[in-house]
């Protein structure tokens, strides 16, 4: 399968290993050796850490309004009571400029993890993350790809960023229908890498936070339509199956790096 003429290659004589890493919400000290012994990184997103749902000590949340009401909002929004959550976060923030609290905690995790990706790392925006901050700390090693291709030992990789609209209004949620133009946009490829999984019940619901995130349909149709080798993803941090087969496909589910600084690899 050949790259588009847009697409940029990596090709080698010899053999490829890329490790592939989502969800690293803060964990910069495993994201600094997450490319060890590999030719490529390639991160699915979720660097921000807002709130850990495991350790309600640790994110900005916490850092601005302490573990107690850490522990009250992952309470509501556990039990979907969102709009009770959405109240007790105002009544948090009154008289606070939050988007400016916000941007600058980001801007400091920015700044650490991003220092912390290895050459070469190619990488696409998580659901939680700020793209609009990306550039002021993407340097020359890391290739920001959303909607886009790029050919890396031989094999096309298609990356789509961002996650799909819901009750938790999350800084990167976007419309079913712009998220479908960008998967029709990367069109056949080999790896498929995406930050939210294909909308299949044993992928997108998370056994922990006892609910259903969501996976987008359009990605589940080109999995069936394009057959690529592999579907990559994360954002379900611990789903009922971490791999599965869709037709032709493996899905596998990569979104466990916060907790287990692993990184999952491919090679050929």
């Amino acid at each position: 399968m050949r790259a588009g003429p847009n697409s940029r290659s990596t090709s080698t004589g010899r053999r490829t290993r890329v490790h592939v890493v989502s969800d690293v919400h803060g964990n910069t000290e495993a994201l600094a050796r997450a490319g060890d012994g590999a030719d490529a990184l390639v991160c699915l997103g979720d660097l921000v850490l807002f709130l850990d749902y495991a350790d309600h000590s640790r994110g900005i949340f916490p850092d601005l309004f302490g573990v107690e009401n850490a522990d009250r909002i992952v309470a509501l929004r556990t039990e979907r009571r969102f709009e009770e959550a959405r109240d007790f976060g105002r009544e948090l923030w009154a008289g606070l400029d939050r988007n400016a609290a916000i941007v600058a905690a980001v801007r400091k995790q920015y700044a650490e993890m991003f220092a912390a990706l290895p050459t070469p790392t190619y990488a696409t925006y998580g659901n939680v993350d700020i793209p609009g901050l990306w550039p002021e700390y993407a340097g020359p090693g890391t290739t920001v790809l959303d909607g886009d291709r790029v050919e890396i030992g031989g094999r096309v990789f298609g990356f789509v960023g961002g996650g799909l609209r819901t009750p938790m209004r999350t800084p990167y949620e976007i419309s079913d229908e712009e998220y479908a133009a960008k998967i029709e946009a990367v069109g056949p490829v080999d790896v498929l890498c995406t930050h939210i999984p294909p909308e299949v019940p044993e992928l997108t619901y998370d056994t922990v936070a006892r609910r259903f995130e969501r996976g987008s349909r359009a990605l589940l149709d080109a999995i069936r339509r394009t057959r690529p080798r592999y579907s990559v993803f994360g954002h379900v941090h611990q789903p009922l199956v971490r791999r599965m087969r869709i037709g032709d496909t493996e899905c596998v589910n990569v979104g466990h790096f916060a907790s287990t600084g692993r990184p999952w690899a491919l090679e050929w």
